[in-house]
């Protein structure tokens, strides 16, 4: 539902221009071409090689470390450790607290550093360290009535628990229940470019290539980690290949690449093994979640309660604050959201593409199906007859809430109209078929960032931002605003971002980073081209340049609700001999603000999408109990959708009117994609074959051993 304003407080923009045309992305042709450079392949003249060496322990301490047969080894340069290592100051990250004490937190823990003249020879020599422990009772299992489980204070975006009215009663009064468990288990980023970092010390100025989703980020870490001025550091991230949240915040690499160049005196380059990504770059944390929902006959939900179980580790407090999307999707009057939370003896867990509600919106979307089954109600007039007029548990208006017409449209578009609603009856061969929807949604949010606007005197115009491009197509859409903005065709516009003596910018992450960086360059803009207005005669040799920023702008909370919405469709197939389960139809229909640049949009929903596919049905990890390691630890192992599991997949949107947001109607969208396909595909499988799995992924195994309705 829209509550359009008594006036836009944005006025209306330039005679027409491209924001909103299908640009093909501008460092296209570098990227197929190889020559993009990125973190790793960046060797200044005399550049050394590191390789960290992990813990082979879970807890402990350190009792001994033996380098001598590595710095025998040729071409080793430096072995460092927490004895001889520099020392780094506090930060508010106690993850890039490295090599500086015994102390072993977690499996995988880096405890030394060797620096060598070749990468084999790193190689080799960390594997000559001889590391002894003193170990200590560990715990690495989560359970839902785990003995240290607490409710954190605050988790990302609200209090850790939330209750309003009176659910226990309302509950137990509805005429139709649902009470149902599930559980989504560790899940890995796994970009395809590992974390990389090149460090060189020059005078004092520390000058660092690295993966990352935010070089100032980096830098104020680095700054405070080596008690330096910011000004003293220079961070790039030029190219970016993929991070998922994962080089959202700074990793071992950068710090380690750093300390090693500054221990030896020449620039070092670390990437890390994929097979060390897992235990130190975050993941996603595992999650048991229960839903309850009570209704009416009428459909209209009364109860609804979302309590989730995660860990964090005992290094630092990160929580996957999923239940957090049961606050605003469906009408409930009485309402229970908790988080509960065990420090574990595990690696920290961190940032992955739609954090909470990725995993909070599988299992509240798999129990409203659930609520329609036991209603008799299709699927999609459940939602609809749930939906709220204003955020339920705030009772703030939404900006803008399509949600009802992603669903329609969706399902004129995916041919719902003429599904059988019974599970188990459409069958070809021994292939059982079957469709189904969900909901989904993802939170506007925007940070204050600085731009640069610049008019040259030969007409053309230069944008320097420090935004990352994590292959997203920044530079294209950023030069389309600032076209827009400008008035003036975007191959006039040159855009300068990825390094840290830009102005500074919020990270790549959260799907924040249009919105930020786009809200900033439009403003620069706008106040360059009012000065472009008043001046008389050609312009200087040295053009006009003009800095804004959006601080003012975004410091003070907005009085609405601002969301993405989308409703996702699924058809998959069911092999009644081997269990497995193939997709065979995707279509994604989201409303998402004011779609900049379709090209470049259809492949975040898409790519989301994709990775909602394989959170569905082929990525899967654990902790051993024993050993407190990830049991996937690499490509081999941990099972990423290939072409060959992609369907035919459609992504379609509304250009939704939203005056609320940024002056470019713009809402995130690189991560709603893959919030909505867990669930739509999960909620297929059961009308498929009738039997309701609960536990993430849908593996054959599972399909097999469900005790429900045969599948032969």
């Amino acid at each position: 539902m829209s509550h359009p304003p008594e006036e836009a407080p944005f006025p209306p923009g330039p005679p027409p221009h491209p924001l909103g045309d299908p640009l093909v992305r501008r460092e296209g042709r570098e990227k197929v071409t190889g020559t993009a450079r990125y973190a790793a392949e960046h060797t200044p003249d005399g550049c050394a090689y590191a390789w960290p060496v992990p813990a082979t322990v879970v807890r402990g301490r350190i009792t001994e470390l033996d380098t001598g047969a590595a710095l025998a080894l040729p071409g080793v340069i430096a072995v460092l450790t927490h004895e001889n290592a520099p020392r780094l100051a506090p930060t508010g990250d106690p993850t890039l607290a490295l090599l500086q004490e015994d102390r072993v937190p977690h499996r995988g823990w880096y405890v030394a550093l060797a620096v060598a003249d070749t990468l084999e020879a790193a190689r080799d020599a960390a594997e000559a360290v001889h590391v002894s422990y003193a170990t200590e009772p560990h715990d690495v299992t989560l359970t839902a009535d785990h003995p240290r489980l607490y409710v954190p204070a605050e988790v990302f975006g609200g209090p850790g628990a939330r209750e309003r009215g009176d659910f226990d009663m309302a509950f137990a009064a509805a005429p139709a229940t649902v009470d149902v468990t599930y559980t989504v288990p560790p899940l890995h980023n796994h970009p395809m470019e590992p974390h990389a970092a090149t460090a060189l010390w020059t005078h004092g100025h520390l000058t660092v290539h690295d993966s990352s989703q935010g070089a100032t980020r980096v830098r104020e870490d680095l700054a405070a980690l080596f008690k330096l001025g910011q000004d003293q550091i220079t961070v790039h991230s030029e190219h970016v290949g993929g991070g998922f949240g994962s080089k959202g915040t700074p990793r071992p690499q950068v710090v380690l690449a750093a300390m090693a160049a500054r221990h030896t005196g020449r620039p070092v380059k670390l990437a890390l093994p994929r097979r060390h990504l897992p235990a130190v770059v975050g993941h996603r944390a595992p999650t048991l979640h229960r839903v309850r929902l009570g209704a009416g006959p009428d459909g209209v939900i009364t109860a609804l309660a979302h309590e989730i179980v995660t860990h964090t580790s005992t290094v630092a407090e990160f929580v996957e604050q999923a239940a957090m999307p049961a606050r605003i999707m469906y009408t409930s009057p009485h309402s229970r959201t908790v988080h509960r939370l065990a420090a574990l003896d595990v690696p920290t867990p961190s940032w992955m593409r739609a954090p909470g509600e990725a995993p909070g919106m599988y299992a509240l979307e798999s129990a409203v199906d659930e609520l329609a089954v036991v209603l008799d109600l299709d699927p999609i007039d459940l939602r609809i007859r749930n939906e709220p007029g204003t955020e339920p548990d705030t009772g703030r208006p939404f900006s803008s809430r399509h949600l009802v017409d992603c669903l329609r449209a969706g399902a004129a578009r995916f041919g719902w109209s003429s599904r059988d609603p019974r599970p188990a009856v459409r069958r070809q061969g021994d292939l059982l078929l079957g469709t189904g929807v969900a909901a989904a949604t993802y939170p506007v949010q925007i940070s204050a960032t600085d731009a640069e606007a610049h008019a040259a005197a030969d007409g053309t115009f230069r944008v320097r931002v420090n935004a990352t491009d994590i292959g997203t197509g920044a530079r294209t859409v950023l030069a389309q605003i600032a076209a827009a903005a400008l008035g003036a065709p975007a191959d006039r516009v040159r855009v300068e971002i990825g390094s840290s003596d830009l102005p500074p910018a919020v990270l790549a992450g959260g799907s924040t980073g249009t919105a930020s960086w786009g809200w900033a360059v439009h403003k620069a803009c706008t106040v360059l081209l009012a000065r472009l207005r008043e001046h008389r005669g050609p312009l200087p040799a040295e053009g006009v340049t003009v800095t804004e920023d959006t601080r003012r702008e975004t410091e003070q909370p907005s009085p609405y609700s601002r969301h993405a919405f989308g409703a996702v469709f699924a058809e998959v197939q069911v092999d009644t001999r081997t269990g497995e389960v193939r997709v065979r139809r995707l279509l994604g229909q989201y409303a998402a603000g004011h779609i900049l640049n379709p090209r470049t949009a259809r492949s975040q929903f898409v790519g989301g999408m994709v990775m909602g596919l394989g959170m569905a049905l082929t990525e899967d990890s654990a902790l051993d109990p024993v050993y407190g390691d990830f049991t996937a630890r690499d490509l081999a192992a941990y099972h990423v959708p290939a072409c060959a599991d992609v369907p035919a997949i459609e992504a379609h949107w509304l250009d939704e009117e939203d005056p609320h947001l940024n002056p470019m109607g713009s809402k995130g969208i690189g991560e709603i994609g893959i919030v909505g396909t867990p669930a739509a595909i999960g909620n297929a499988v059961w009308h498929a074959t009738g039997v309701r799995l609960r536990d993430l992924p849908l593996t054959p195994d599972r399909i097999l051993t469900a005790r429900a309705v045969p599948l032969t």
